[in-house]
């Protein structure tokens, strides 16, 4: 049994294997073919967060396979009316085959699996969001090959996303550059500690020159709504614009974890425009995870 907290539980040979593998289920998905991969096989999904893509490329994996999933609110859950997060896990993990979490902190995420018997999936905490990098990943493969050796630019806030990033610039071997303003910055430790991949600037045209792909996210991610005016005031010169995007390769793509707030982190005509990806960006969740979930279930 393993889990996948970080992206960081895979080394470089399985994150490889696990997107050709998204790739190839991707195109079976096209063509019509299902396998009942998770024939007989529960997944648990718990949301102490709002989700939109997270839960329908889950479930709708799960459900394509043959299997099922129960999808579980705070309210609906032990854990809304204090029980503790080591109860519900030694409980939950009996019942089902892998438990996928969305919540606050990655603490109570590694706290559940580290007393569950079934495998546990980060389906987003205020520091990580794996699921999401692989499927950007795979994006860029199906789209312009290997990622190694690219450059990658992140423009906009240091947040789980950033984060995130940094991870994949190791496993993935490219060079991440990430422009933000004074004070949001990512996590210092992870700069320290992967600072052979990674730069940290405060010019977004820096960031963006020559790189092969420059992406961001909103402002003010969840929980942070009552820093939402102060943020749109110090990001007001982090927009992902044409201009941003013309200091890029010539064929560079621009890729969103969504969801976007036009005209703040982007402007319309780059989500909306040739360089975009966003929409195979999206669509790529439920492939990946569905590898995701093979190589956990195997």
């Amino acid at each position: 049994m393993r889990h996948f907290l970080t992206l960081l539980n895979l080394n470089q040979f399985e994150a490889q294997r696990l997107l050709a593998r998204a790739m190839e289920l991707k195109a079976l998905y096209h063509v019509g073919v299902r396998y009942d991969l998770f024939r007989g096989k529960v997944l648990a999904m718990i949301f102490e967060k709002a989700s939109t893509r997270t839960r329908v490329s889950f479930e709708a994996a799960m459900a394509q396979c043959g299997g099922s999933a129960i999808f579980l609110a705070p309210h609906d859950t032990q854990l809304g009316r204090g029980e503790t997060i080591a109860d519900t896990a030694r409980v939950i993990s009996r019942m089902v085959d892998a438990v996928m979490i969305r919540t606050t902190s990655q603490q109570r995420l590694e706290e559940f699996a580290a007393h569950s018997r079934a495998p546990v999936i980060n389906a987003l905490t205020d520091q990580f969001h794996p699921c999401q990098v692989l499927a950007d990943v795979q994006t860029f493969l199906e789209y312009r090959g290997s990622i190694q050796g690219k450059a990658v630019a992140w423009i906009g806030d240091g947040n789980n996303m950033c984060n995130t990033y940094i991870h994949a610039a190791q496993l993935f071997d490219f060079e991440l550059r990430i422009a933000c303003p004074e004070g949001y910055g990512p996590s210092p430790e992870l700069l320290t500690t992967y600072a052979s991949h990674v730069t940290l600037t405060h010019d977004p045209h820096k960031a963006a020159a020559g790189a092969h792909l420059v992406t961001t996210d909103v402002w003010a991610s969840m929980g942070q709504e009552s820093e939402r005016a102060a943020r749109c005031v110090a990001f007001e010169n982090y927009q992902v614009n044409q201009d941003i995007m013309r200091c890029a390769a010539t064929d560079a793509l621009f890729m969103h974890c969504l969801p976007a707030h036009r005209g703040e982190e982007v402007a319309p005509a780059v989500i909306d425009g040739p360089w975009s990806v966003v929409w195979d960006e999206a669509e790529n969740r439920l492939h990946a995870q569905k590898a995701l979930l093979e190589l956990l279930l195997r």
